[in-house]
C-alpha cells in the first residue's frame, strides 16, 4: 500500500511539475508577444493645418474616440478590468501630463499607433480599436492627427495595460486572439471612396467605426468579443431584425437608442450615443451598405 501511495505521489508531483513548466513557457511566450518590437515603412502622411480639415478630424474623433477615452480625451483608468487578468487604461490623448501628446514627438508616432498598433518604441499597444482605425484613409488619418494636436492639455496619468501572469499565459494559449498589431494588414497608404450616400462609402464607415469587432466580420452577430459579457450580438445583415426596418427606423434607433419595437439599446454594449454623432448622409450610406449584404442567419457561437 505504501508503495502504491509513493508512486501516486511521484506521478502527481511529476504532473504538477510538468504543468508548472508548461505554464512558465506559455508565460514567456505571452510576455514575448507583448514586448516584441515592430518596424513598418513610414506612411509620409501629410497632417493638414487648415480649419476645415481639423473640423473633419474632430468629427471622426468625437465618433471614434470619446466613448473609450472620455469626453475630454484624457483617458479612463480601469477602462477594462477583470480581476485575475489585470487592467487596461485607455490612453490620455492630450498633451497634458501623462498624455501621448508629450510622448508622441512626430506625426508618424500617431500613425504607428492608429494604423499599426504600436508605440513610438515599436512595442504593441492594446487598443482594441486599431483594427478599425487602421482603415482610416491617409487624408482622414491626417485630419484626426491634426485635431488631436489641437485639443486642450489635460493632466491625467494612465497606466496602459497591466496584465497578470495568468493573462499572459492565456494570451500565449490563444484565448484572447490576436493583439491589434497582429491583426491588421499594415497598409502604408490607404484611400477611401468619395464621401456620399453610397454602398462603398457605407462599407468604409462600417470598417472605421469598429462594427465588425462586435457584430462579426460578416456582420451576422455572435458571442460578444468580451467573454465576460454574456449576450449574443445581433445580426445586422438583411437576414436579421433589420430586414423589417426602414431607413428612418435605422437612423432613429442610432440617434435615440430605441428600436422600432421599443427596445432600449444598452449604450455600454452598443455605443449609439457616439454613432448618433454621424451625419444623416453617413448613416444613410451605412444603411445602404448593410442592406446590400447577403441575408445571413444569426450566429450564436
Amino acid at each position: 500500500m505504501l508503495k502504491v501511495l509513493k508512486w501516486i505521489g511521484i506521478a502527481f508531483g511529476s504532473l504538477v511539475g510538468m504543468l508548472l513548466v508548461i505554464g512558465f513557457v506559455l508565460f514567456l511566450i505571452g510576455n514575448g508577444r507583448l514586448n516584441k518590437t515592430y518596424d513598418f515603412p513610414p506612411s509620409n502622411i501629410v497632417v493638414p493645418t487648415d480649419a476645415a480639415s481639423i473640423e473633419r478630424g474632430k468629427h471622426r474623433v468625437q465618433v471614434l474616440c470619446t466613448g473609450c477615452h472620455g469626453a475630454d480625451l484624457s483617458g479612463v483608468n480601469n477602462w477594462f478590468a477583470v480581476g485575475p487578468l489585470g487592467t487596461i487604461d485607455s490612453a490620455n490623448l492630450t498633451s497634458g501630463e501623462g498624455g501621448i501628446g508629450r510622448e508622441f514627438t512626430k506625426d508618424e508616432d500617431y500613425v504607428r499607433a492608429l494604423r499599426h498598433g504600436i508605440d513610438p518604441e515599436g512595442k504593441p499597444i492594446y487598443m482594441p480599436a486599431v483594427p478599425a482605425t487602421s482603415h482610416l484613409s491617409d487624408e482622414e488619418l491626417g485630419a484626426v492627427i491634426a485635431y488631436l494636436k489641437t485639443i486642450p492639455p489635460v493632466d491625467h496619468k494612465t497606466n496602459g495595460h497591466q496584465f497578470t501572469l495568468m493573462a499572459k499565459i492565456l494570451m500565449a494559449a490563444g484565448v484572447f486572439g490576436k493583439l491589434p498589431v497582429e491583426a491588421v494588414s499594415h497598409e502604408t497608404n490607404v484611400t477611401t471612396p468619395p464621401a456620399g450616400v453610397t454602398e462603398d462609402y457605407g462599407k468604409y464607415l462600417v470598417d472605421i467605426n469598429d462594427c465588425r469587432t462586435c457584430h462579426g466580420q460578416e456582420l451576422s452577430g455572435g458571442k460578444h468579443p468580451d467573454p465576460s459579457v454574456k449576450v449574443i450580438v445581433p445580426n445586422i445583415t438583411p437576414g436579421g431584425e433589420l430586414a423589417a426596418w426602414s431607413e428612418t427606423d435605422f437612423i432613429t434607433a442610432i440617434r435615440n437608442g430605441v428600436t422600432p419595437s421599443g427596445h432600449q439599446l444598452n449604450p455600454d454594449l452598443m455605443p449609439w450615443k457616439d454613432y448618433g454623432l454621424l451625419t444623416d448622409d453617413e448613416l444613410k450610406a451605412i444603411w445602404l451598405y448593410i442592406h446590400s449584404l447577403p441575408k445571413l442567419p444569426q450566429v450564436t457561437k
